[in-house]
């Protein structure tokens, strides 16, 4: 159950009182409570929630750990530890937005499927910070969670393009698909190709909305629902965690949603190819040669490196835009978890004021990202001997990199382009968020857009 967050203090809310790491006998404490936490072992290490008895039996409060206090999001072990009922900050949290934001997060729980609701908990949200802001993005990123986290029996591509349709009807948005055999038709091959083996048609999902004249914001999501591997297939090791293969595409979303809910000033359009990589008689193969929308030819030294080739076509689109701002998001690589591990993803772009913005936002709102280079020497790892390139390299290396260069091919007149290579999941519990599906870097862009255009 998310914790519900009140602007106004309930009249029934009890104290959570903020004790720093070796602080106690410094935290406001009466004689009583001092002795009980002293009693229990409570030393304010980060995340530990300790429940305070009244004189009359009742819960009175509650202490909570803040250790070092380098974490705003650690404040997400409230909403797992706290009693049910109503709370307050006896004090401000030293960012009372974060720790407020990270106590919201931390109430997440999956339910689709049968797992019981979490403890229903009410949060007062401290003077100054903005609660309607932080509805917005905690209902963005459970959006982004619930997405990654339903299997793709019920989450292809048909039934992703369903998710872009219910939130284009919140915010009156267009929506409009090019279907099966129409992405030929409409000039999308990669997309067709990546998907047409798969007996969910392959998909170009295209949401427009804000004022025509309003400066252009688009969003290209990485939307393989499922993904074998193709006729390279995956060990199936390899593919338990392939339903969250869409994860740039639920992250994309994730985006759109702040946006939209907040009205910013923008023309938005969100990209997303749907498809499942599957394996029939009519999946692509190996050594194919793929025409693509932009007219560069594609050899195809790995089936299993598919999502780079339904984005490309998508890119290409964008591009032929040209808007003041462009960001891809996708699964893409392993090697980007090799480098950086799961909670670190790397964004690629030539926009030197744009990473600027980017890094410094991702500072601010605890939602990190790396910036890695487009290394344009290992552009040549991409060359093919028959084709204007390869969707692979055949030395292994850069892979992240390579990655990222090969979609840069498909972005020739936009400038301000950023690519995201995120994991889009926890592999293990985390105060504000649980083992499933993540929103990543989007509240880093939400601030970035925010500023620009807001």
């Amino acid at each position: 159950m998310p914790v519900e967050l009140f602007e106004q203090k309930p009249s029934d809310a009890l104290p959570i009182h903020l004790v720093a790491k070796g602080g106690l006998e410094n935290a406001g404490l009466t004689a009583d409570v001092l002795a009980w936490a002293n009693a229990n072992g409570f030393a304010g290490e980060a995340g530990k929630v300790l429940a305070i008895p009244g004189a009359d039996g009742r819960l009175a409060g509650a202490l909570f750990g803040t250790g070092q206090g380098d974490s705003g999001l650690a404040f997400g072990a409230l909403a797992r530890n706290l009693p049910e009922g109503n709370w307050h900050f006896q004090g401000t949290p030293a960012q009372p937005e974060l720790a407020t934001l990270g106590a919201a997060l931390g109430g997440y729980v999956f339910t689709r499927y049968g797992k019981k609701p979490g403890r229903a908990i009410g949060l007062e949200v401290p003077t100054g910070v903005d609660a309607a802001r932080l509805s917005r993005i905690v209902d963005s990123v459970f959006l982004v969670r619930d997405l990654v986290n339903t299997p793709t029996n019920d989450m292809g591509p048909s039934a992703l393009e369903a998710a872009v349709r219910k939130l284009a009807g919140v915010h009156g948005a267009e929506v409009r698909v090019t279907l099966g055999d129409d992405l030929l038709k409409h000039n999308f091959p990669m997309i067709h190709a990546v998907g047409r083996a798969s007996d969910d048609a392959p998909r170009l999902i295209d949401l427009s909305w804000g004022p025509q004249d309003a400066p252009k914001v688009t969003l290209v999501g990485k939307g393989v629902c499922f993904d074998t591997g193709g006729l390279d297939i995956k060990p199936a090791s390899s593919m338990l965690l392939m339903k969250k293969d869409m994860g740039g595409a639920a992250n994309v979303l994730g985006l759109a949603s702040m946006i939209m809910a907040a009205k910013l000033n923008v023309r938005l359009r969100v990209l997303i190819p749907a498809v499942e990589n599957s394996i029939s008689a009519n999946a692509f193969r190996p050594g194919d040669v793929l025409q693509s929308r932009k007219g560069i030819t594609v050899e195809i030294g790995n089936t299993d490196a598919e999502g780079r080739l339904v984005l490309a076509d998508a890119l290409a689109l964008a591009d032929d835009e040209q808007p003041e701002l462009l960001i891809d998001m996708a699964t893409l690589t392993g090697a980007a978890r090799v480098a950086l591990g799961p909670d670190l993803p790397p964004f690629y772009t030539d926009d030197e004021a744009l990473a600027a913005d980017l890094t410094a936002a991702s500072l601010a709102v605890e939602d990190p990202i790396w910036r890695m280079p487009l290394w344009k020497p290992y552009d040549s790892k991409l060359s093919s001997k028959i084709a204007d390139m390869n969707n692979v390299t055949t030395d292994g290396f850069a892979g992240s990199i390579t990655a990222a260069l090969f979609l840069k091919r498909f972005v020739e007149k936009t400038s301000g382009w950023a690519h995201f290579d995120i994991f889009a999941w926890n592999p293990s519990d985390r105060p504000h968020g649980p083992t499933g599906g993540e929103a990543q870097a989007i509240r880093a862009l939400e601030k970035v857009i925010s500023a620009r255009f807001g």
